[in-house]
């Protein structure tokens, strides 16, 4: 706070910019939600999962272990009233990086999924590519601000 600000202007200030982190925050929210359920899904159901999918229970295990810990991370960044630009830039790499590595993995068929694990693979990398995209843009437009 400079001299010239009064603390009424401060807390303005950080009402406003929390206001417009709520955007932000509602996607990395849905994106902690989505992500954690998946892993949670993985963990509890990981013999059946891989039935429908084509996938061993083990790496379906392993997968949602991270999932569950990955969305609950993000889920503790979307509470905060403005989350740290550094951390959400990490989630927006991370999901895009997940993103491209799905598509990858149904392209050259790695881990061998069926058919319809395959289209999962690529539905799921398309949900992650388009939390990534409203993540960078509600951060943009919070750094306008």
């Amino acid at each position: 706070m400079t001299t010239s600000q009064t603390p009424a202007h401060a807390a303005r200030h950080t009402l406003t910019r929390s206001a417009a982190a709520r955007p932000l925050r509602t996607f990395l929210a849905l994106d902690a939600a989505v992500t954690a359920a998946n892993g949670l899904i993985y963990l509890l159901a990981a013999g059946p999962v891989g039935d429908l999918i084509g996938l061993g229970s083990g790496l379906l295990r392993g997968i949602g272990a991270f999932l569950t810990v990955y969305g609950a991370l993000v889920a503790l960044l979307a509470s905060r009233p403005v989350p740290g630009r550094t951390a959400t830039k990490a989630v927006i790499e991370a999901n895009a990086l997940w993103a491209l590595a799905s598509v990858a993995t149904a392209v050259f068929g790695w881990f061998g999924p069926n058919t319809v694990g395959t289209v999962w693979t690529v539905l799921q990398a398309a949900v992650v590519a388009a939390f990534a995209a409203l993540q960078a843009s509600a951060l943009r437009r919070l750094g306008d601000r």
